[in-house]
């Protein structure tokens, strides 16, 4: 089997081949450090995360980077509106996105690189494409010059005659040309800056990620990915740069992820539909978020409400639940042979169903429903008279290795006390009204969360396995 990936740079699907056998390079655009993350934010980590562990899956030995942005004007507006320092902002919400994303099982990147730690790789950078007559400077800014970079709008798809000046680009009186970009901004009074041949300033947005991108993973990468709101100008720009630097191509092969809408509408501050995931995860169980990211095809639109987060909730309750009746199962189970090979047979095709939809340009909508297959047959399995010990073994494993490979975890969020007691409540209620049956299902939902019940003469209670 081949993995296949859909190139933004082609606008088409390729078979991956890396740039060395058995290894990845891959570059992740993060976010600027100045709030908590929204969710668009989160898709990107989710996706990527996902990618990533899917490439280890398949054996390959992937170095993955992620920036932070952790200065921009953003930032200096924060801090200047909370009299903090931009480092205190930075650091606070570097931290923040590594709790939050944690909580959404994404892993840290093998490195996490944020620009004030390359301010002189930025400069060296910079330096040089001035030097190669790719850059000027003007009133102590640096710019760049984008018409002399021939193939400038090859990855958004672009003539350069047909370009608009990007977020982020200021057109002043400063430049040659309105679509040229800065690399290096002069400090305004009272603004962190640092020392450069032209003077006190920071770098411009774009520079950073080709600067950072070309230091830890040299001048040409395997996969470059971020939203898609980044392929113009922010990734059109890094190829321009990172070429006219190093006259080789920057990335191989480009992923974007599609934009996320609330409610049908474009996520917007000046909508009022701007979702942190900080304030989702305080009332959601964060797996579930993740659930319902990796449920869409990365390159899609994702609709997020709280009814479909709630769909997603149920969705993944359900598969848990198989997963949690085959343990259950296994405690009375024997080492039976009778149809075993039947059942290995399937739950192997199940597999090679995930493996194939993976393999699809990293379809988890369609892996995530050979996971809700899996999940169908083992319920059929369970309602044989005599189960097998191998055969359960057998579903159990699928379970887990499908869950790692989309980062998530089989275990339900702990219950809280308050919620443990409402249902011994309740599993006492049935047992007084004869419903036995209920009372059962009570203590073995308790049971499958790690909750262990002691029925005495005082009363019942209960501890944590």
């Amino acid at each position: 089997m081949t993995i296949r990936l859909y190139n933004t740079l082609t606008r088409q699907k390729e078979e991956f081949k890396p740039l060395e056998e058995g290894k990845v390079k891959m570059y992740v655009c993060g976010p600027t450090v100045y709030n908590y993350i929204h969710i668009g934010n989160a898709r990107p980590a989710i996706v990527f995360d996902t990618v990533r562990r899917y490439l280890e899956y398949r054996d390959y030995d992937v170095k993955f980077v992620s920036n932070f942005t952790d200065v921009d004007d953003k930032l200096i507006k924060a801090a200047n509106e909370l009299g903090e320092e931009v480092p205190t902002i930075a650091k606070r919400f570097i931290d923040a996105y590594f709790e939050d994303t944690g909580a959404l099982g994404c892993q840290k990147a093998d490195i996490h690189p944020t620009v004030t730690d390359n301010i002189d790789t930025i400069i060296e950078f910079i330096s040089a494409l001035v030097d190669k007559g790719f850059a000027y400077e003007s009133q102590s800014d640096v710019y760049y010059r984008t018409r002399k970079f021939d193939g400038y709008g090859k990855l958004s798809h672009q003539s350069i005659d047909e370009l608009k000046v990007g977020a982020r680009i200021d057109v002043g009186d400063k430049k040659e040309d309105e679509l040229d970009f800065v690399l290096w901004k002069s400090a305004k009074e009272g603004e962190i800056s640092w020392e450069s041949p032209w003077g006190h300033g920071r770098p411009g947005w774009h520079i950073e990620c080709s600067a950072m991108a070309k230091r830890y993973l040299g001048d040409t990468i395997d996969i470059h990915a971020g939203g898609q709101d980044l392929t113009f100008p922010h990734h059109e720009n890094e190829i321009a740069q990172s070429e006219a630097l190093t006259g080789k191509p920057f990335a191989k092969y480009w992923l974007h992820n599609g934009y996320i809408n609330i409610d049908n509408e474009k996520m917007s501050k000046s909508l009022g539909n701007f979702v942190l995931v900080h304030d989702i995860i305080k009332e959601h169980d964060p797996q579930v978020l993740r659930f319902f990211m990796l449920s869409v095809h990365y390159r899609h639109p994702i609709n997020y409400n709280l009814e479909l987060l709630e769909n997603a909730k149920t969705a993944l309750d359900r598969i848990r639940t198989s997963y949690d009746n085959l343990q259950h199962r296994k405690e009375t189970s024997a080492n039976l042979a009778d149809h075993d090979q039947e059942w290995f047979d399937k739950v192997a095709g199940l597999k090679d169903q995930f493996i194939e939809a993976m393999d699809d340009d990293f379809n988890t909508a369609n892996g995530i429903s050979s996971l809700f297959e899996l999940s169908r047959q083992a319920n059929y399995y369970l309602m044989e008279k005599n189960t097998s010990t191998a055969v359960i073994d057998s579903f159990l494993a699928q379970f887990e290795e499908f869950f790692g490979v989309l980062g998530l975890s089989l275990a339900s969020e702990e219950l809280v006390d308050e919620e443990i007691d409402e249902l011994i409540e309740k599993r006492l209620q049935a047992r007084k009204d004869r419903d036995f049956q209920l009372a059962d299902e009570i203590r073995d939902t308790l049971k499958a969360r790690n909750i262990i019940l002691e029925d005495t003469p005082q009363g019942t209670r209960w501890k944590r396995g």
